[in-house]
């Protein structure tokens, strides 16, 4: 599984951060297109922002949505170039019956993250 999508850091809906988990979302245009994405789910993987890698919870969603997680990372990116190196399906893409739940589950998903 060898997918790198680049793009710009956009702002998002904010959920991730008003769960305790911000992303950094991509945006995708015609100007920077990707060739392709990986089917819709939720992966582990690598970030590389500002030059500098993180470790990375990544999520494709059926609207070809790209947001990532980036563990360890805190400051500013809007407007700044990401690149993420996708490296392992962890599960599908599903909805949640309570955010107490999705919360659980994005805890054990970036367990999993740190480790591959």
């Amino acid at each position: 599984m060898n997918y790198k999508i680049t793009g710009k850091v956009i702002k998002g809906d904010g959920y991730g951060r008003k769960l305790g988990f911000p992303t950094v979302n991509l945006e995708i245009t015609q100007e920077n297109p990707v060739q392709e994405l990986p089917p819709v789910g939720v992966y582990a993987g690598n970030a590389v922002l500002d030059n500098k890698s993180y470790r990375a919870g990544i999520l494709i969603n059926s609207g070809g949505k790209v947001e990532a997680h980036l563990i360890g990372y805190d400051a500013d990116a809007y407007g700044k170039m990401v690149t993420l190196e996708i490296k392992k399906f962890l599960r599908d893409y599903k909805k949640f019956e309570n955010e107490k739940e999705l919360i659980k589950q994005i805890v054990k998903d970036l367990k999993k993250c740190s480790r591959v």
